[in-house]
């Protein structure tokens, strides 16, 4: 599970990737009682708006997902909140599910921290996962359904168009 902001930004770069079966927009952090956008939007539940990454580990691994979310997805060096989206539940954070997979997560922000990738330090957060809860039906998929909605436009496009721009190798046919 990956947090990184708005769970329409990151879901629309990731359902790009060759290898991505299945992205789902949902919450992760919190509890089931706390597990609506209305809830989630008061920043006080412990969820963050989180994307759900099933994927073919012949054709993509964390790595290469990790790489995606640094670089294109998401500001990994903002506190608790990406642009103008402010609150703990658009945290930078990586919910990982093994030991496996913390371990990766770890080395991937310690090597960006030790070649000084970003100007300013990464505040991504690793938490283990509990429990993800899938957002409501309206939210998935939202940026390829609503392409002229101008959050959309202004802020998820964007991110998909670098991702096409840097990484062509790595897109669905």
């Amino acid at each position: 599970m990956l947090a990184g902001g708005c769970f329409w930004c990151t879901e629309a770069v990731f359902r790009e990737l060759r290898g991505v079966e299945s992205v789902v927009s949902g919450y992760s952090g919190g509890s089931a009682t706390t597990a609506n956008y209305r809830a989630v939007c008061g920043g006080d539940t412990g969820h963050a708006e989180a994307i759900e990454i099933r994927y073919d580990a012949s054709q993509c691994t964390l790595g290469q997902l990790l790489k995606i979310f640094f670089s294109v997805a998401h500001d990994p060096t903002q506190l608790d909140g990406q642009g103008a989206d402010i609150g703990t539940q658009y945290r930078s954070a990586i919910f990982y599910a093994d030991d496996e997979q913390r371990r990766v997560s770890e080395a991937y922000i310690q090597q960006l921290d030790a070649a000084k990738v970003f100007a300013n330090p990464i505040v991504t957060t690793l938490e283990p996962l509990g429990e993800f809860y899938p957002a409501e039906d309206y939210h998935q998929n939202y940026a390829a359904l609503n392409p002229r909605q101008p959050y959309i436009a202004g802020v998820a496009a964007p991110k998909v168009s670098k991702l096409r721009e840097n990484f062509s190798d790595r897109l669905k046919k």
